[in-house]
Protein backbone atom coordinates (compact mmCIF):
# COMPACT_ATOMS: atom_id res chain seq x y z
CA UNK A 1 0.00 0.00 0.00
CA UNK A 2 1.09 3.52 -0.65
CA UNK A 3 1.89 5.72 1.96
CA UNK A 4 -0.32 9.19 2.48
CA UNK A 5 1.40 12.11 1.29
CA UNK A 6 -0.92 13.89 2.81
CA UNK A 7 -3.23 14.40 5.65
CA UNK A 8 -5.16 17.29 7.86
CA UNK A 9 -5.04 17.14 12.05
CA UNK A 10 -6.57 18.98 14.62
CA UNK A 11 -5.57 20.24 17.86
CA UNK A 12 -6.45 22.60 20.49
CA UNK A 13 -3.14 24.38 19.14
CA UNK A 14 -1.62 24.64 15.92
CA UNK A 15 1.57 23.24 17.03
CA UNK A 16 -0.29 20.27 18.91
CA UNK A 17 -2.08 19.94 15.37
CA UNK A 18 1.44 19.43 13.75
CA UNK A 19 2.46 17.19 16.08
CA UNK A 20 -0.17 14.85 15.77
CA UNK A 21 -0.33 14.88 11.67
CA UNK A 22 3.56 13.60 12.06
CA UNK A 23 2.93 11.41 14.40
CA UNK A 24 0.09 9.94 11.65
CA UNK A 25 2.63 10.48 8.78
CA UNK A 26 5.83 9.11 10.21
CA UNK A 27 7.53 11.88 9.60
CA UNK A 28 10.40 14.56 10.51
CA UNK A 29 9.10 17.97 11.11
CA UNK A 30 11.95 19.34 7.99
CA UNK A 31 10.41 16.67 5.76
CA UNK A 32 6.95 18.66 5.34
CA UNK A 33 5.16 21.22 4.36
CA UNK A 34 2.93 22.59 7.15
CA UNK A 35 -0.98 24.39 5.99
CA UNK A 36 -2.86 26.22 8.39
CA UNK A 37 -6.12 25.87 7.52
CA UNK A 38 -7.86 27.20 10.68
CA UNK A 39 -6.37 28.87 13.34
CA UNK A 40 -7.68 28.13 16.93
CA UNK A 41 -10.37 30.01 18.79
CA UNK A 42 -11.87 30.19 22.38
CA UNK A 43 -15.28 31.48 21.13
CA UNK A 44 -17.16 33.72 23.42
CA UNK A 45 -18.36 32.29 27.42
CA UNK A 46 -17.29 28.81 25.80
CA UNK A 47 -19.30 28.99 22.46
CA UNK A 48 -18.13 28.65 19.17
CA UNK A 49 -14.80 27.16 20.19
CA UNK A 50 -12.98 25.67 17.27
CA UNK A 51 -9.56 23.75 17.02
CA UNK A 52 -6.64 24.46 15.12
CA UNK A 53 -6.72 22.61 11.59
CA UNK A 54 -3.34 22.40 9.69
CA UNK A 55 -2.41 19.91 6.49
CA UNK A 56 0.87 18.45 6.20
CA UNK A 57 1.84 17.04 2.67
CA UNK A 58 4.64 14.92 2.84
CA UNK A 59 7.62 15.74 0.97
CA UNK A 60 10.13 12.76 0.64
CA UNK A 61 8.68 9.43 -0.70
CA UNK A 62 9.63 6.84 1.22
CA UNK A 63 9.85 3.55 -0.43
CA UNK A 64 7.88 0.72 0.95
CA UNK A 65 9.71 -2.21 2.02
CA UNK A 66 8.53 -5.75 0.12
CA UNK A 67 7.52 -8.82 2.15
CA UNK A 68 10.08 -10.67 3.50
CA UNK A 69 10.15 -13.89 1.35
CA UNK A 70 9.60 -17.31 2.78
CA UNK A 71 12.18 -19.47 4.22
CA UNK A 72 13.49 -21.88 1.83
CA UNK A 73 12.62 -25.35 3.50
CA UNK A 74 15.92 -27.67 3.75
CA UNK A 75 16.74 -30.14 1.42
CA UNK A 76 16.00 -33.58 3.34
CA UNK A 77 18.71 -35.23 2.57
CA UNK A 78 21.38 -32.34 4.22
CA UNK A 79 19.17 -32.49 7.53
CA UNK A 80 21.07 -34.94 9.53
CA UNK A 81 24.06 -34.04 8.10
CA UNK A 82 23.47 -30.33 9.26
CA UNK A 83 22.28 -31.63 12.65
CA UNK A 84 25.78 -33.03 13.17
CA UNK A 85 27.74 -30.80 12.39
CA UNK A 86 25.51 -28.68 14.84
CA UNK A 87 26.34 -30.69 17.20
CA UNK A 88 29.92 -31.62 16.73
CA UNK A 89 30.62 -27.74 16.79
CA UNK A 90 32.36 -26.12 20.53
CA UNK A 91 29.81 -23.98 22.15
CA UNK A 92 31.03 -19.87 21.52
CA UNK A 93 31.80 -18.17 24.40
CA UNK A 94 29.43 -15.11 25.31
CA UNK A 95 30.49 -12.02 24.06
CA UNK A 96 31.53 -9.30 26.01
CA UNK A 97 28.98 -6.89 26.17
CA UNK A 98 29.31 -3.36 24.79
CA UNK A 99 29.16 -0.20 26.07
CA UNK A 100 26.74 1.49 24.64
CA UNK A 101 28.37 5.13 23.03
CA UNK A 102 27.34 8.25 24.77
CA UNK A 103 24.95 10.34 22.82
CA UNK A 104 24.67 13.61 22.03
CA UNK A 105 22.70 15.83 24.21
CA UNK A 106 19.77 16.90 22.33
CA UNK A 107 17.86 20.72 22.68
CA UNK A 108 16.14 21.17 25.94
CA UNK A 109 12.39 20.45 24.87
CA UNK A 110 11.56 24.55 25.38
CA UNK A 111 13.86 25.30 22.75
CA UNK A 112 12.48 22.26 20.35
CA UNK A 113 8.78 23.23 20.77
CA UNK A 114 9.22 27.17 20.05
CA UNK A 115 9.38 25.86 16.69
CA UNK A 116 12.78 24.34 14.08
CA UNK A 117 12.58 28.16 12.72
CA UNK A 118 16.37 29.26 11.36
CA UNK A 119 15.61 32.48 12.22
CA UNK A 120 17.68 32.07 15.84
CA UNK A 121 20.64 32.10 13.84
CA UNK A 122 23.30 34.76 13.54
CA UNK A 123 21.79 36.52 10.96
CA UNK A 124 24.22 38.79 8.68
CA UNK A 125 22.81 42.80 8.41
CA UNK A 126 26.27 43.09 5.95
CA UNK A 127 28.77 42.13 3.66
CA UNK A 128 28.67 41.05 -0.30
CA UNK A 129 26.08 39.09 -2.38
CA UNK A 130 26.28 36.19 -3.38
CA UNK A 131 27.77 36.09 -7.16
CA UNK A 132 24.98 35.04 -9.25
CA UNK A 133 27.61 31.71 -10.73
CA UNK A 134 27.33 30.55 -6.83
CA UNK A 135 23.62 30.31 -6.58
CA UNK A 136 21.85 27.55 -5.98
CA UNK A 137 18.52 26.44 -7.40
CA UNK A 138 17.00 26.42 -4.31
CA UNK A 139 17.62 30.08 -4.11
CA UNK A 140 16.84 30.97 -7.32
CA UNK A 141 13.39 29.84 -6.68
CA UNK A 142 12.81 31.16 -3.99
CA UNK A 143 13.84 34.53 -4.92
CA UNK A 144 11.80 34.32 -7.63
CA UNK A 145 9.03 33.77 -5.74
CA UNK A 146 9.67 36.29 -3.56
CA UNK A 147 9.82 38.93 -6.71
CA UNK A 148 6.40 38.26 -7.71
CA UNK A 149 5.15 38.34 -4.12
CA UNK A 150 6.55 42.21 -3.89
CA UNK A 151 5.15 43.07 -7.16
CA UNK A 152 2.26 41.76 -6.80
CA UNK A 153 1.99 43.80 -3.30
CA UNK A 154 3.21 46.89 -5.27
CA UNK A 155 6.39 46.97 -3.37
CA UNK A 156 9.94 47.88 -5.02
CA UNK A 157 12.52 46.47 -3.43
CA UNK A 158 16.18 44.47 -4.24
CA UNK A 159 16.72 41.02 -2.95
CA UNK A 160 20.19 40.84 -1.77
CA UNK A 161 21.31 36.99 -1.29
CA UNK A 162 23.25 35.95 1.55
CA UNK A 163 24.71 32.70 2.98
CA UNK A 164 24.63 31.79 6.51
CA UNK A 165 27.43 31.24 8.57
CA UNK A 166 26.88 28.64 10.15
CA UNK A 167 28.63 27.23 13.79
CA UNK A 168 28.51 23.54 13.16
CA UNK A 169 31.75 21.74 12.86
CA UNK A 170 30.37 19.24 10.69
CA UNK A 171 30.93 19.78 7.04
CA UNK A 172 27.66 18.07 5.60
CA UNK A 173 25.69 20.48 8.32
CA UNK A 174 27.53 23.70 7.46
CA UNK A 175 26.86 23.01 3.70
CA UNK A 176 23.25 23.02 4.61
CA UNK A 177 23.00 26.26 6.30
CA UNK A 178 20.26 28.43 5.26
CA UNK A 179 20.23 31.14 2.85
CA UNK A 180 18.99 34.82 3.20
CA UNK A 181 16.98 36.72 1.33
CA UNK A 182 17.28 40.53 2.24
CA UNK A 183 14.61 43.06 0.79
CA UNK A 184 16.31 46.57 0.64
CA UNK A 185 14.74 49.50 -0.35
CA UNK A 186 12.08 52.79 0.72
CA UNK A 187 9.09 52.75 2.56
CA UNK A 188 9.82 49.06 3.63
CA UNK A 189 8.29 48.78 7.14
CA UNK A 190 4.74 47.23 5.86
CA UNK A 191 6.36 44.44 5.18
CA UNK A 192 7.93 43.83 8.78
CA UNK A 193 4.07 44.71 10.52
CA UNK A 194 3.56 44.59 14.44
CA UNK A 195 6.22 42.57 15.99
CA UNK A 196 7.57 40.71 12.81
CA UNK A 197 3.92 39.57 11.82
CA UNK A 198 3.92 40.27 8.72
CA UNK A 199 7.39 39.39 7.50
CA UNK A 200 6.82 36.29 9.21
CA UNK A 201 3.88 35.99 6.95
CA UNK A 202 5.98 36.51 3.81
CA UNK A 203 8.75 33.99 4.73
CA UNK A 204 6.04 31.36 5.85
CA UNK A 205 4.43 31.76 2.24
CA UNK A 206 7.46 32.15 0.58
CA UNK A 207 8.60 29.10 1.95
CA UNK A 208 5.94 27.26 1.23
CA UNK A 209 5.57 28.00 -2.82
CA UNK A 210 9.24 27.36 -3.34
CA UNK A 211 9.01 24.11 -1.49
CA UNK A 212 6.07 23.53 -4.12
CA UNK A 213 7.53 23.92 -7.03
CA UNK A 214 11.39 22.48 -5.68
CA UNK A 215 9.52 19.42 -3.79
CA UNK A 216 11.07 19.89 -0.99
CA UNK A 217 11.80 22.15 1.65
CA UNK A 218 13.23 25.45 0.97
CA UNK A 219 15.82 26.52 3.19
CA UNK A 220 15.62 30.07 3.48
CA UNK A 221 14.89 33.35 5.39
CA UNK A 222 13.29 36.17 4.30
CA UNK A 223 14.94 39.26 5.97
CA UNK A 224 13.77 43.35 5.60
CA UNK A 225 16.71 45.77 5.61
CA UNK A 226 18.41 43.80 8.76
CA UNK A 227 15.60 43.79 10.87
CA UNK A 228 15.86 40.28 12.56
CA UNK A 229 19.33 40.31 12.56
CA UNK A 230 19.01 43.54 14.80
CA UNK A 231 16.03 41.77 16.48
CA UNK A 232 18.16 39.07 17.11
CA UNK A 233 20.94 40.64 18.86
CA UNK A 234 18.49 42.80 20.96
CA UNK A 235 16.88 39.66 22.43
CA UNK A 236 20.25 38.14 23.32
CA UNK A 237 20.83 41.53 25.15
CA UNK A 238 17.99 41.51 26.84
CA UNK A 239 18.28 37.59 27.60
CA UNK A 240 21.59 38.23 29.32
CA UNK A 241 20.38 41.32 31.32
CA UNK A 242 17.20 39.86 32.84
CA UNK A 243 18.99 36.28 33.57
CA UNK A 244 21.31 38.85 35.56
CA UNK A 245 18.81 40.36 37.36
CA UNK A 246 17.24 37.01 38.16
CA UNK A 247 20.12 36.25 39.90
CA UNK A 248 20.38 39.41 41.59
CA UNK A 249 16.78 39.71 43.21
CA UNK A 250 16.00 35.68 43.15
CA UNK A 251 13.44 35.72 41.68
CA UNK A 252 11.70 34.79 38.32
CA UNK A 253 10.93 37.29 35.82
CA UNK A 254 8.41 36.85 32.70
CA UNK A 255 9.53 38.93 29.75
CA UNK A 256 6.43 40.03 27.42
CA UNK A 257 5.12 38.09 24.63
CA UNK A 258 6.72 37.18 21.75
CA UNK A 259 6.49 35.00 19.07
CA UNK A 260 7.95 31.48 18.58
CA UNK A 261 10.98 32.06 16.87
CA UNK A 262 11.80 34.82 19.47
CA UNK A 263 11.32 33.19 22.24
CA UNK A 264 13.56 30.41 21.03
CA UNK A 265 16.15 32.88 20.90
CA UNK A 266 15.64 33.67 24.55
CA UNK A 267 15.52 29.74 25.51
CA UNK A 268 18.87 29.25 23.15
CA UNK A 269 20.71 32.20 24.59
CA UNK A 270 20.30 31.31 28.29
CA UNK A 271 20.24 26.80 27.41
CA UNK A 272 23.64 26.73 29.17
CA UNK A 273 23.50 29.17 31.84
CA UNK A 274 24.51 27.98 34.88
CA UNK A 275 22.52 30.08 37.21
CA UNK A 276 19.11 30.24 35.44
CA UNK A 277 16.33 28.59 33.04
CA UNK A 278 13.60 29.36 30.88
CA UNK A 279 10.09 28.25 30.05
CA UNK A 280 7.24 29.36 27.95
CA UNK A 281 3.99 29.94 29.98
CA UNK A 282 0.34 31.09 28.15
CA UNK A 283 -1.19 30.36 25.32
CA UNK A 284 -1.43 32.22 21.59
CA UNK A 285 -0.23 35.40 21.74
CA UNK A 286 0.05 36.05 24.70
CA UNK A 287 2.77 32.99 25.67
CA UNK A 288 6.04 34.68 26.74
CA UNK A 289 9.45 33.15 28.19
CA UNK A 290 9.69 33.35 31.85
CA UNK A 291 13.41 32.94 33.40
CA UNK A 292 13.30 31.48 36.59
CA UNK A 293 16.57 30.70 39.12
CA UNK A 294 18.08 27.28 39.10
Amino acid sequence: MEPRRSIEATGETIQAAIDKGLAELGAAPHEVIVEVLEEPSRGVFGLGAREAKVRLQLLITRPTAPPPAPPAPPHPAAQPQQSKRREERPPRPPRAERPQQQQKSAPSNEAYMEGHEDDSLPLPDTGEEIAESEITEEVRVAREVLSELLTKMSVEGHIAVRRIESTRENDRERDSAPWLLNITGRDLNALIGRRGETLASLQYITRLIASRQLQRRANVIIDVDGYKSRRSQMLRGLALRMADQVIEQKRSIALEPMPPHERRIIHLTLREHAEVTTRSVGEGDARKVTIVPK
